[in-house]
């Protein structure tokens, strides 16, 4: 849940740790650990800005994982 509550908060746009773990009321190391995941399984991009990091959805492995769970909506 906390993972899926991060991607719903990244689809407004990009945002740094610090405003992903005042919007979803968890502490910075949960947001951390969760955000590395998503990063691993390619899903969201990291950048630095000074010393904070802004994280964002990656659309393309999103698009694909959606192509992919298509044949099985129809059903």
């Amino acid at each position: 849940p906390q993972r899926r509550a991060l991607l719903d908060e990244l689809r407004g746009g990009a945002r740094s740790v610090g405003q992903l773990v005042d919007a979803l009321g968890c502490s910075q190391p949960t947001a951390s650990k969760h955000l590395r995941v998503l990063r691993t399984a390619g899903l969201v991009e990291v950048r630095k800005d000074a010393q904070r990091r802004i994280y964002a959805l990656r659309p393309a492995p999103i698009a694909e994982i959606d192509a992919r769970l298509a044949p099985y909506r129809r059903r």
